[in-house]
């Protein structure tokens, strides 16, 4: 089974690329499961997004929280019921906390929760972030500049052995560069 884990910045092509990848493996006649997170199917996704939409330290600890359990949900629900399990924004929720905690949870999903060699960081610059998710309905407590900046800095610091693509250029372009990769680490799984 493999086990795919695309994380980034709001707006990095998270979504767009992880059904890319669902559809490279599915046009190879593989089963697979798509989760994102925070997942609206059920009561800790639904938990986190309300969080996530509100303001205030309150709901940065719910939204946290709701996370973290709509994350160890999908991983016990779904973990090995496929050929492959890809999930969007999975480990680098972290990094929307300070520092040291950050580093502390990161290091405690990564012994209790499953990763893998493919596991994605898109990387995009906090303005470019923000002009792609210009055009949404909602505005989650994380989105602006300053934000951006910081969680965008923590989670390169904790990316150690995932493969960071910067999404800046077009679809096709990270499309290539990701299933480059993906192309070399089958070869060898």
């Amino acid at each position: 089974m493999r086990f795919i884990i695309i994380d980034g910045l709001d707006g990095s092509g998270k979504s767009t690329q992880a059904r890319l990848i669902q559809d490279k493996y599915l046009s190879r006649g593989e089963s697979v499961i798509l989760r994102e997170h925070p997942a609206l199917d059920n009561s800790y996704g639904q938990k986190s997004k309300k969080a996530l939409l509100g303001r205030g330290k309150i709901n940065k600890i719910k939204a946290s929280t709701y996370y973290a359990l709509d994350v160890i949900r999908s991983v016990k629900k779904y973990e090995g019921k496929a050929d492959n399990v890809i999930m969007v924004r999975y480990l680098m929720g972290v990094a929307y906390l300070p520092l040291p905690l950050a580093k502390l949870l990161y290091w405690f999903f990564t012994v209790i929760l499953p990763t893998s060699q493919y596991m994605f960081f898109l990387d995009l610059e906090p303005d470019e972030s923000l002009k792609r998710m210009s055009t949404r309905d909602d505005e989650e407590m994380f989105e602006n500049r300053d934000d951006l900046i910081k969680v965008r800095k923590k989670a390169l610091q904790l990316a150690n052995n995932w493969h960071i693509i910067n999404t800046a250029g077009s679809i096709a372009e990270v499309k290539k560069d990701i299933h480059t990769i993906l192309d070399d680490l089958d070869k060898n799984d």
